[in-house]
C-alpha cells in the first residue's frame, strides 16, 4: 500500500473518531436537557403544591375553629351565660366587652347592686360577649378575656373571673388581654380557678369559636355599643336617669307582681 493511500485511509479514521465523539457529545446534552427537563416540571408541580397549600392555610386562618359553648349556656343558640336562679321574676340581659371603658364604668357602678339582687333570687342575669373593641382597636385582647371568662365558667367560677377582669381592665389602647399569660395571672386572684383545665382551655382558644359567634349575634342585633343593658326586655341603658338604686327599685317591684 502506498503512503499515499495509508494517509488517505488515516485521515478517515480520524475523521470517524471526531464524528463519534460528537454524536456522544450530543448524546450527553439531549440526556441532560431531559433530565433538566424533568427537574423543572418537578419545581414547578412542586411550586403549584406549595401555592395551593399556602393560599388554603390564608383561607383557614382567621378560623377561630369550632363553636364550642361553655358549660351552662343558654338562649337563643346557646350565646347567654347566665347568672342567677333560673326562676328569678326579672332578667337583665348585658351585652359587654372586657376591652370596653364603658363596660368597666357600669360594671363598677352596678356590680354591688347586680349581685344583691342576683343573690335574693330576684334577678337572673344573662352575659353576651363581644369582641367589638379588637375590631376598632386592633389586637385579640376582647376575644381571648372573653374565651377565658367562658373558660372561668365551665369551672364554675365565671361571676369571680368577670369582676377581676373589669376591676383590672387595661386601658383600651393597651392590648394586655391578648396575652393569655396576664389571663392567666388575673385567673390566680380567683379562689381554685387556676387549674390545669382552666389553662388548657385559655391556651387553646377552646371557646374562640363560641365568641365569634357571640360577636356575630351582637353585630346583628342592631345595638349601638357596649354595654347594652336590657331589663326584661327594655334598654335601660339608654335611661339617663338610671341608677343603681332605681334599677333596685324596678327588680324588687317586679318582684312583688
Amino acid at each position: 500500500m502506498s503512503e499515499k493511500n495509508r494517509d488517505a485511509k488515516r485521515t478517515a479514521r480520524e475523521r470517524l473518531a471526531v464524528e463519534r465523539e460528537k454524536q456522544k457529545a450530543a448524546d450527553r446534552r439531549r440526556r441532560t436537557l431531559i433530565v433538566g427537563a424533568s427537574v423543572v416540571c418537578v419545581l414547578g408541580l412542586a411550586a403549584v403544591i406549595g401555592v395551593v397549600a399556602a393560599n388554603a392555610g390564608k383561607d383557614s386562618g382567621n378560623d377561630a375553629g369550632p363553636v364550642v359553648g361553655p358549660s351552662g349556656a343558654q338562649g337563643k343558640d346557646g350565646l347567654a351565660i347566665p347568672v342567677g336562679e333560673a326562676s328569678a321574676p326579672s332578667t337583665l340581659t348585658v351585652w359587654e366587652d372586657f376591652r370596653c371603658p364603658a363596660c368597666k364604668s357600669f360594671e363598677d357602678a352596678y356590680r354591688s347592686t347586680i349581685h344583691g339582687l342576683t343573690d335574693s333570687g330576684k334577678l337572673k342575669v344573662e352575659y353576651h360577649l363581644a369582641t367589638i373593641i379588637d375590631g376598632n382597636m386592633g389586637g385579640t385582647g376582647s376575644r381571648n378575656a372573653a374565651n377565658a371568662a367562658a373558660c372561668a365558667q365551665d369551672a364554675g367560677k365565671f361571676v369571680d373571673y368577670h369582676d377581676v377582669l373589669y376591676r383590672n381592665q387595661p386601658p383600651e389602647i393597651d392590648d394586655a388581654f391578648g396575652e393569655n399569660g396576664k389571663l392567666l395571672e388575673l385567673a390566680r386572684k380567683v379562689e381554685g380557678l387556676d387549674t390545669p383545665a382552666f389553662r388548657t382551655c385559655v391556651e387553646d382558644g377552646t371557646h374562640n369559636g363560641w365568641v365569634e359567634k357571640s360577636n356575630d349575634a351582637f353585630k346583628s342585633g342592631g345595638f349601638s355599643g357596649t354595654p347594652t343593658v336590657l331589663l326584661n326586655g327594655k334598654n335601660i341603658y339608654q335611661d339617663q336617669t338610671m341608677t343603681p338604686a332605681k334599677l333596685k327599685q324596678m327588680v324588687e317591684a317586679n318582684a312583688k307582681g
